[in-house]
């Protein structure tokens, strides 16, 4: 044969001659090259390993961390959601930290007399209308949920503008009080605030435990 030509698998064989022919040609990988015959190959992709196969979601995925998100807890008559969220911080820090029902009456009833359970800026502490709240009191430098001072080493703005902290720095003044679960409610209120006020914690008792009742 004066002329050859192959076309294998998208590779041209072209003779000496310089003449292509069309021809159906079969090879396989350990054929040997054809002598006299100029063989432009095309790059051959290497071959891919298959890719073992995913392993099922629902044996290997492990159960989710997070906790479902509750509903916000429903208010007590007289209270708005804002409020009501506030008291079930005081709650949820109490039960962290392991403390009993009769420690989240103390700061609840405090909560209601300083704040009526809201989260106060103060206007003479400016810093504090750029934190998230729910109005504001200009009694000193009073913060917050239970109007702790900065200027007192409660914490920082940013600190008491945050219920859940201002929970925690109560409960951890509170603790620091010997006789404090064998004093009244308001007692043990006092003896935390030093409020100028002494006695105004006792009339909340009620309300206090009426919410805490809700919650826990």
């Amino acid at each position: 044969m004066s002329a050859l030509a192959a076309v294998i698998g998208g590779v041209v064989a072209v003779s000496g001659a310089g003449h292509p022919t069309a021809a159906s040609v079969t090879t396989d990988a350990a054929a040997e090259p054809i002598s006299g015959v100029h063989v432009l190959a095309a790059p051959v992709a290497p071959l891919k390993t298959p890719a073992a196969a995913a392993p099922s979601s629902k044996a290997t995925r492990p159960p989710s961390s997070s906790p479902t998100p509750s509903r916000p807890p429903r208010p007590v008559t007289g209270l708005s959601q804002a409020q009501m969220n506030n008291a079930a911080v005081i709650v949820r820090v109490a039960q962290d930290r392991g403390l009993p029902r009769r420690a989240m009456l103390v700061a609840m009833m405090t909560g209601l007399q300083e704040s009526s359970l809201r989260n106060l800026a103060n206007p003479t502490v400016p810093a504090s209308l750029d934190r998230p709240n729910e109005g504001s009191s200009a009694n000193f430098d009073s913060l917050g949920i239970f109007q702790q001072r900065p200027s007192q080493g409660w914490g920082t703005v940013a600190q008491l503008m945050d219920p859940h902290y201002a929970a925690d720095a109560f409960y951890q003044r509170l603790l620091k009080v010997t006789d404090w679960e064998t004093k009244s409610l308001g007692d043990a209120a006092q003896a935390v605030q030093r409020s100028g006020v002494p006695d105004a914690y006792d009339k909340h008792e009620e309300r206090a435990t009426q919410i805490v009742a809700a919650l826990v």
